[in-house]
């Protein structure tokens, strides 16, 4: 597998080339927003970039959708006077030595307690996790009820940390939702939940993927830009 290039206007698109016995070009945009080309053997490098180059504006689209279950990497010091997220709004976090480790949140400020001040952040990502997993099954709930009259039902809700995802389906139905997607509101969490329950349905992004997706949560782009827009 190789690696190469286009450049389109001012960005420039890495893809990973594999030459194959397969008659026609395929192109392929991962969930990590990697460009993964499929060309026939006899192929000629040029003639393989100007057809990218044609289908530009699309793997942007794709990469760009893509983003938005791409968890933002925060630098957090995890120290009184920070902002953190809890369910779409900001709150200050207060730290405080105590007898045992627990989170309060009242107003617009999150107080974690702690016996050490060292285990701030894994007290306070334990707290998401739990309020995670409560969350999202309420949320969750009607929205599988309505997808029932496409006779799909996913074995479960699981809440799992993914570097790179929002949520995910899993083959075996399974859907698994990043516990730190709690710290978006409410709309932003149900449009992973539809749009993983949309891959019950369709399992890749066609067509008729989006035309579900659309059809089940007509606003949906709206809400896929407040998560991308969401500073964590």
């Amino acid at each position: 597998m190789a690696t190469e290039f286009i450049q389109f206007g001012s960005k420039r698109i890495d893809f990973h080339l594999i030459y194959s016995d397969k008659k026609s070009l395929g192109i392929t945009i991962t969930p990590d927003m990697d460009v993964v080309v499929k060309a026939p053997l006899n192929a000629e490098i040029q003639k393989i970039k100007e057809k990218l180059k044609k289908k530009a504006p699309w793997i942007i689209k794709q990469q760009s959708y893509f983003l938005a279950f791409h968890p933002k990497a925060p630098q957090k010091k995890y120290v009184s006077g920070e902002t953190h997220f809890y369910f779409g709004r900001q709150f200050m976090l207060h730290v405080s030595k105590g007898k045992k480790n627990e989170v309060k949140y009242k107003g617009r400020s999150i107080e974690v307690i702690t016996k050490e001040k060292s285990k701030t952040k894994q007290i306070l990502k334990q707290w998401y996790r739990e309020r995670a997993k409560e969350k999202f099954a309420t949320i969750a709930e009607p929205i599988i009820q309505r997808f029932k009259k496409y006779s799909v039902e996913p074995n479960g809700i699981f809440i799992q940390e993914m570097p790179t995802r929002w949520g995910s389906c899993t083959s075996n139905r399974k859907i698994i939702l990043n516990p730190a997607l709690v710290m978006a509101s409410k709309h932003c969490i149900e449009y992973v939940i539809v749009h993983e329950l949309c891959h019950l349905v369709h399992r890749n992004h066609t067509q008729k993927f989006f035309a579900l997706q659309a059809k089940e949560m007509p606003d949906w782009e709206k809400w896929k830009t407040k998560l991308e827009q969401l500073e964590f």
